[in-house]
């Protein structure tokens, strides 16, 4: 008998499908969160986390600050980005993610003089036209701006154009824009872009962080990637650093930067402002 819309083919569960009832709450759910992002876009629902990125022989002070931006439901409430970046990532509603992202960064630098500032970026976003204009206008009103500006580009993003980013962080770099690779380690980097990229900042992924102290294996990569940062001349900045043992370990190899739980959570309350209160109180 030839398979029914009631009868799978043999070996075939009917959950298998992609019309399957798992597949299609998680569709449905998918399509509802991608709608919610849009809505709070429209109406810029969204605001900026900050989280410390500390010099690892002075911890107590930020060399800069890392600047997430947060799209917010109508009540307020985070929409977690997990639910909904990948899907967006590759299409229109993650370039205009990025031009809000930029805005609000470029926003906070001008009101607070005395901070650096990452905000992060797909390399899909440098051939956007109005990401373009939020940078070059606001770059024209206040040039010196740039000097405290990083943009962030992840790994896997900047190996998908690579001669793109390349001619595009060379006009900006002579502009004073530094550039920071995220989550390196993470991806396939071809080590042979390296010395083509001119990278300002490496930021190792936290993969090969948590837990360094008792990780032999992630030890020897820590190291290896260190090694690879000076050799290129670039800053290097551990990422997720949550215990004291692990700070400790990154310092003693040569980290230049440390980021983490241990040192800050990413905060909507910018951390300059409340640092300059309690030390007025």
């Amino acid at each position: 008998m030839p398979p029914t819309s009631q009868t799978p083919p043999p070996g075939r569960l009917p959950e298998d499908g992609l019309d399957s009832p798992l597949s299609v709450a998680d569709e449905l759910r998918r399509r509802d969160t991608i709608a919610m992002v849009r809505t709070a876009l429209d109406e810029r629902r969204a605001t900026l986390a900050f989280q410390p990125v500390v010099q690892a022989r002075l911890t107590n002070r930020a060399a800069f600050y890392e600047a997430f931006i947060r799209i917010l439901d109508p009540q307020g409430r985070v929409i977690p980005a997990r639910d909904f970046m990948d899907d967006v990532e590759t299409h229109e509603l993650g370039r205009r993610i990025d031009c809000l992202a930029l805005e609000m960064g470029l926003a906070a630098l001008r009101q607070e003089p005395a901070i650096r500032l990452s905000v992060n970026m797909s390399a899909r976003s440098i051939g956007y036209p109005q990401w373009l204009t939020t940078l070059e206008r606001n770059l024209r009103a206040d040039p010196g701006i740039a000097e405290r500006l990083i943009l962030e580009i992840t790994e896997s993003s900047a190996m998908v154009m690579p001669d793109l980013v390349t001619v595009f962080m060379a006009d900006m770099q002579s502009r004073g824009i530094c550039f920071a690779l995220d989550d390196f380690g993470a991806g396939y980097t071809a080590f042979r872009y390296l010395k083509d990229f001119y990278f300002d900042i490496i930021k190792v992924d936290g993969q090969f962080i948590r837990g360094i102290a008792h990780d032999p294996d992630n030890q020897v990569l820590a190291q290896a990637l260190v090694s690879i940062g000076r050799h290129f001349d670039m800053f290097t900045v551990a990422e997720s650093v949550e215990t004291a043992e692990d700070a400790r370990y990154l310092i003693d190899i040569g980290f230049d930067c440390l980021q983490g739980y241990f040192y800050g959570i990413p905060s909507t309350e910018a951390p300059w402002l409340t640092s300059r209160l309690s030390k007025r109180a």
